[in-house]
Formats: structure tokens, C-alpha cells, sequence
């Protein structure tokens, strides 16, 4: 039986005939062996068509049809063209050898082709992908690499192709950054409270919080200048008028010792430097929770934005995540916990970065782990929704967070609550409305914007009309102006052609003038005679 094989290489589809496969006996370790030699294979293996693409798009689509094991109407209009006609009711004498077996199979279903892949051809179509090059005669050395190298960087393009508005990892890096800030706040901020202490030893007991009281200490600077002048200022910054009173007075009785202006300026610069990072994880906080609602908006309406990212951040990715089932996200981040009590065989940890979460810290100590594993499979519905769902939207999560706060009022009171089915029932007829709405809402704009179109002729109609009657009589006179024109040049030519007519009846004028005269003292004479013989 003879047998085809078919390349799929980076400028198009090549078909090789292998011959002689009897004196090698299908054996893989042969033709793993006369692969090397060109002369050896050449012998065995001869091309007998080719078909390049027709540009680099073409050769996308056909690596991507190919990738899917899905046969294009080029390969078949090739493979048809070139290789010998199957007759019905017979079996072929040939088989088609490819790389891809379900290539393979949606070839032989289409077009009753045999098609084989094994072992044995995939060394003979190594053999062709080495020897390739020398193959095609008309192929320079180069072009193929051209060819490899675009087609993979279009194909790896199109395959890694995501939204940039739901990329996980910005999340992870923030949540990272703000436990490293947290960190390092709390130590800077600890470092200027003991600093100084050394000056202002009873700021520590009237001002708790980190951030007031590095802002106060840039405020007084020297405890020995305080008076009843920044009694105001304490006040906007502390929002207690009492406690800015109590400093001021704190101030005059402190037994803390001077320090010098130098000293003072270092202390001043660290505490703008600690309420510079305040500032910042400020920014960066909010920076989290818009990323949240963009890529986890169920999850974070949920449990928290914080703790949505901590979780994904653990788990890898929210893919990683939605993958997870209910009882790994349980434990997440307890992970030395479990296998402590694994290898000692003691109680497993209920919680991990879960208990975070105010429903858990709200639930009783005896139903703390009741809350975590129904809080931890309403998150990994959550995550699996926000993954796989094309619009993103919080619906869900409201729902479930509904869900959790019955579940905590029926171990508290004993109020049964909803059941999941109904719950997640009014959750996606909800989410229709809100489809159905914003359908309504986008004709309604386009009518809006006809109407004020129309409007808007409507009232430049009537200053149209009162220019138009100016329009008309600058028309009208323009007219006349014309008509005038015409006339003129008309009289002009009339003038033109008629004063050689004129010069020829000039002496016809002077006749019928004489005549006129002859006939006027004619007359006169007649009168004459007649009132003589009267």
C-alpha cells in the first residue's frame, strides 16, 4: 500500500510520496536512522506537490483550522487534486499519513481518505520538516525562517489574546504592595512616635492613630512655640477641639528635653515622609477596589474587596481561583496548618484567609466553621461567575451576599432561609431586566438625539424665513442687475449691426424728408388759391 504524507509547513501544504517502505519493514529505528542522511531519504521520500498560501492571513487561518484538527476547503481542494480517486465500493490503495490525529479523522469522515498517524510517521514527517528546504527547489535559504518566525508570532498573538480591563495580575501585585505598605507604615510611623517622644514625651498618650499623630509633630515642631495660635489648627487635623486644647497645654508642662533645629528637620522629613505613604496607600486602596469591581465584581460585593484580592492573589490567578472547589478555598492560606495537623493527625484548620471576613469574626464561636464552609462555596460561585461571565455585573453577588447573611441569622434566631434554586432565579431574571433596560435606554438616546436634531432645524426654520426675504431681495436685485446687463449688451450689438443699414438708407430718410416738405407747401398753396377765389 502506498503511503502519502502531508507537511504543514510555514508557507504552505506539501504531499510526499514514501516509497520503499518494504525494504525497511516500517521499522522506526530504520527510518530513525536514514532520517540524517539526505541521500538515503531522498530516495525514500519525494515530493510531489506543493501549494504555498496566499499571504500571511491565510496562513493564520490555516494553522489555526489545522490546530483544531479541522480540515479548510484549500487542504481538501488540494489533497482531492493531487492525490489518486478513492472508487466507491473499493478500498483505496493508498493512506494518507498526517501529524494530527484529529486532523486525521475529520479527513477520512469528509473525505473517505485512510489517513494513519504513528510512531513510523511521525519520524518520516521529522525526517520531511529537517530535509524541507532541499526539497523545494525554488525556495531561497531564509525565506522558510521568514516565514516560521512571522507565522508563529501571528498565531501566539491571536492565541494569547485577553481583555486589559480584566487582567488579575495588576490585582495581585496591588494587594502584595499594600501588605508590604501596611508593614512598613506601621514600623516608619513607630519610629517617629519613639523619636519624638524624646521631645514631646505625652503627644503618645493624647494622639493614637499613626497617621494624626505624625501629621500633629509636622505641625508643632518645637513643643516650646505651641500657644493658643494653633489651637485651630489642631483642631481641623484631630476634628476635637478639647483634645487640641489638651495638647497645647500637654506642651507647656512636658518634661521631654530640647532638641536641636537639626534634629528637629530630621524629624520633621520622616513624619512627611511617613504621611507621604499614608497618602499613597490611600490611592492605592482605592486603585484596589476599582480593579476589584472590574475583574472580581460579584466576589467583591461578596467578602470584600481585600480579601477577594488576597484570594486570588493566593490561588494565582481568578481562573486558578474559580477552578478551586469550595473546600480548597476554605483553607486557603492554612496551608502549614493542614499538614501539621495532617502528619500529627490532629484537627484540621476551618479557615484560612477566609476568616478575614466579617460574616465569620460575626458568626458564634460554635458555628465559625459552619460559616466558613457556607461562606467559602458561595465564593467559589462567586469566582466561577466572574470568570466566565462576558459582562460583569454585581448582581449575583448581592444575591449571595444576602444568601450569607440568612444562613447567620438562622444559626442565631433560627429563621430558615431562601433556597439556592430561588435565589439564583431572581438573581438572573434580574440581570435581564437590566439587559432589556439597557436595550430600551440606547433607543431612546438615538430618539432623543433625532428630537433634538429636528428641534434644532425647527428653530433655525424661522431665521431661515427671516433671512430668506433678504436672501430673495439681494436675489431680486442681483436679477435686475443682470437682466440689465443683458440689455445692454444687446443694445450694444443692435447698434452694432444696424449702423451699416443706417449709412445705406440715409439718402431713402433725406427723400421721404423732401417729400414730406414738397407735400407740406403743396397744401399750403391749395389753402392759399382757395381762400384768393373765395
Amino acid at each position: 500500500m502506498a503511503l502519502y504524507l502531508l507537511f504543514e509547513s510555514s508557507s504552505g501544504y506539501a504531499l510526499f510520496h514514501a516509497r520503499g517502505l518494504d525494504e525497511i519493514g516500517q521499522n522506526t529505528e530504520a527510518v530513525r536512522n536514514s532520517v540524517a542522511d539526505l541521500n538515503r531519504f531522498g530516495k525514500v521520500v519525494q515530493l510531489t506537490a506543493f501549494q504555498p498560501f496566499e499571504s500571511a492571513i491565510d496562513g493564520l487561518n490555516q494553522c489555526n483550522s489545522v490546530s483544531e484538527g479541522l480540515m479548510t476547503d484549500e487542504l481538501r481542494s488540494f489533497l482531492e487534486l493531487n492525490l489518486p480517486k478513492v472508487k466507491e465500493g473499493k478500498k483505496s490503495k493508498f493512506s494518507l499519513g498526517v501529524a494530527e490525529p484529529k486532523l486525521g479523522s475529520h479527513i477520512s469522515e469528509t473525505t473517505k481518505i485512510p489517513c494513519q498517524s504513528g510512531e513510523f510517521v511521525l519520524e518520516l514527517l521529522r525526517g520531511v520538516r529537517l530535509h524541507f528546504d532541499k526539497f523545494i527547489k525554488d525556495l531561497k535559504s531564509g525565506d522558510l525562517e521568514k516565514a516560521q518566525l512571522g507565522l508563529a508570532h501571528s498565531y501566539s498573538r491571536a492565541k494569547v489574546k485577553f481583555n486589559v480591563n480584566r487582567v488579575d495580575n495588576m490585582v495581585i501585585q496591588a494587594i502584595f504592595l499594600l501588605d508590604t505598605l501596611d508593614k512598613d507604615i506601621n514600623s516608619f510611623s513607630m519610629r517617629v512616635r519613639e523619636w519624638y517622644s524624646w521631645h514631646f514625651p505625652e503627644l503618645v498618650k493624647i494622639v493614637n492613630d499613626n497617621y494624626l499623630y505624625a501629621r500633629v509633630a509636622k505641625l508643632i515642631e518645637d513643643k516650646s512655640k505651641l500657644s493658643e495660635e494653633h489651637v485651630p489648627a489642631l483642631t481641623e487635623i484631630l476634628g476635637d477641639e478639647d483634645k487640641a486644647k489638651e495638647v497645647v497645654e500637654a506642651g507647656k508642662a512636658s518634661m521631654g528635653q530640647d532638641l536641636t533645629p537639626v534634629d528637629l528637620i530630621n524629624v520633621q522629613l520622616f513624619a512627611q515622609r511617613v504621611m507621604d505613604l499614608a497618602e499613597y496607600r490611600k490611592n492605592l486602596y482605592d486603585y484596589l477596589v476599582t480593579k476589584m469591581n472590574d475583574i472580581a465584581p460579584n466576589l467583591a460585593s461578596l467578602i470584600g474587596e481585600v480579601v477577594g484580592a488576597r484570594l486570588i492573589s493566593h490561588a494565582g490567578s481568578l481562573t486558578n481561583l474559580a477552578k478551586c472547589p469550595s473546600s480548597t478555598l476554605q483553607i486557603l492560606g492554612a496551608e502549614k496548618a493542614l499538614f501539621r495537623a495532617l502528619k500529627t493527625r490532629g484537627n484540621t484548620p476551618k479557615y484560612g484567609l477566609i476568616f478575614h471576613s466579617s460574616f465569620i469574626g460575626r458568626a458564634s464561636s460554635k458555628n465559625k466553621g459552619r460559616m466558613a464552609r457556607y461562606l467559602a462555596n458561595k465564593c467559589s460561585i462567586a469566582s466561577r461567575i466572574d470568570c466566565f461571565s462576558e459582562r460583569g455585573s454585581t448582581v449575583f453577588g448581592e444575591k449571595l451576599r444576602e444568601q450569607v447573611e440568612e444562613r447567620l441569622e438562622f444559626y442565631d434566631k433560627g429563621v430558615a432561609p431562601r433556597k439556592n434554586i430561588d435565589v439564583m432565579k431572581s438573581a438572573i431574571e434580574s440581570t435581564q431586566n437590566k439587559d432589556t433596560e439597557m436595550e430600551e435606554v440606547e433607543p431612546e438616546e438615538a430618539s432623543a438625539k433625532k428630537s433634538k436634531k429636528k428641534k434644532s432645524k425647527t428653530e433655525d426654520a424661522p431665521a431661515a424665513a427671516t433671512n430668506g426675504d433678504a436672501s430673495e431681495d439681494g436675489k431680486s436685485e442681483k436679477k435686475k442687475k443682470k437682466e440689465k446687463r443683458k440689455k445692454e449688451q444687446e443694445a450694444d450689438e443692435e447698434d452694432g449691426k444696424t449702423n451699416g443699414v443706417n449709412e445705406q438708407d440715409g439718402t431713402a430718410k433725406k427723400k421721404k424728408k423732401k417729400s414730406k416738405d414738397e407735400a407740406a407747401t403743396n397744401e399750403t398753396t391749395k389753402k392759399k388759391k382757395k381762400k384768393s377765389q373765395e
